[in-house]
């Protein structure tokens, strides 16, 4: 359907604030290069706290971060070949999450019917990602696919951001190109302007018209000269739960959001881009150049924009009943999107 740019006043609902998720999709939880053979890793996915551990065999488990024995989290016990022991007493799970093993009880006693839930898991892109709802739609909404991602002829930057703010603060954040003022000191757009936006029943899509210049703005290819103004259009797509962004074939964004909880949400990005390098030079300090881009250049963006998005949420927990006015549209379906999806989900 689409929708109306004007760029006219409107009421923010507050109680987009305060809704939860629908868990029926696939969400990130961390980099699987940081869960090496028989480590555990906690994590929690809209305030459910879950223990991913990989086995002896290399494969991914996911389950509920409390042993039904004491209560205690699992994530402080030990890999044990394809199980995952509680370290209180030695009570031992698989990737199932029944109790397969207790080791203070002689081999021929029944065991007790002690279970904890289990989630299914995969990685891909490098990511672990959970899906929390029902395990039955787990296998039909699959994480979204990521083309250029095996693809060498795009660089890509790989970022994490942490906010203290509700995840819809965050998605409004990701879809409103409008703060460019907020980056203009790191050579950020202007001028942007609003050129279409649709929406369905998971999705909303918007376009700007933006401008570039300065020297981040030549490197990228986005114009010849530094002092040269270019305009552009991006083209930027919530797809629920997360984001997917694209500046004209130069570059594109793919950032996933991990709701955990009302006032804490991660995210998890890739930032691909065409860089006029030679191919040889790439591979010998393309490791280099993630890193020098990563903490010189999008770091400084994204910390920007964590400053504000936790402002934005202590102001609310201080007044949660003062009423906000938003001007552009993408912001209201956005917000629109989040409360249904929720609704759904309930």
């Amino acid at each position: 359907m689409e929708l109306a740019t004007t760029l006219t006043s409107q009421t923010v609902r507050n109680a987009v604030r305060e809704v939860g998720i629908n868990p029926n999709y696939w969400y990130p939880v961390a980099w699987a290069s940081q869960l090496e053979t028989g480590q555990i890793l906690p994590v929690i996915i809209w305030q459910q706290a879950i223990a991913i551990y990989r086995d002896s065999n290399n494969q991914l488990h996911a389950l509920e971060d409390v042993c039904p024995h004491k209560g205690v989290a699992l994530h402080k016990g030990i890999v044990q070949g394809d199980r995952l022991a509680c370290r209180y007493h030695g009570w031992e799970f698989d990737g199932t999450g029944q109790c397969v093993g207790i080791p203070y009880l002689p081999p021929q006693q029944k065991l007790p019917c002690a279970q904890v839930r289990s989630y299914p898991v995969q990685e891909k892109y490098n990511l672990i990602w959970i899906f929390p709802g029902n395990k039955e739609l787990a296998a039909i909404a699959q994480p979204l696919e990521i083309s250029e991602f095996a693809n060498p002829d795009w660089f890509v930057v790989p970022i994490t951001g942490h906010m203290q703010a509700h995840f819809s603060i965050c998605n409004e954040n990701s879809m409103d190109v409008f703060h460019g003022f907020l980056h203009q000191n790191l050579q950020g757009w202007f001028n942007p302007v609003l050129k279409s936006l649709r929406e369905t029943e998971n999705t909303v899509c918007a376009e700007y018209d933006v401008s570039y210049k300065g020297h981040m703005a030549k490197f990228l290819g986005l114009s010849d000269r530094a002092e040269q103004v270019t305009t552009r259009t991006i083209s930027v797509q919530y797809r629920y739960p997360h984001y997917y962004s694209c500046l004209e074939g130069i570059s594109t964004l793919y950032l996933m959001r991990l709701p955990v909880g009302l006032t804490e949400s991660r995210s998890f990005a890739f930032f691909f881009f065409k860089v006029r390098l030679p191919k040889w030079f790439r591979k010998l300090f393309d490791p280099i150049l993630q890193t020098l881009l990563r903490r010189f250049v999008f770091m400084k963006f994204l910390s920007q924009d964590i400053e504000m998005m936790n402002s934005e949420q202590q102001n609310y927990l201080a007044n949660p009943q003062r009423r906000y006015v938003e001007i552009n549209p993408a912001i209201i379906a956005v917000q629109r999107l989040i409360v249904r999806q929720y609704e759904q989900a309930s």
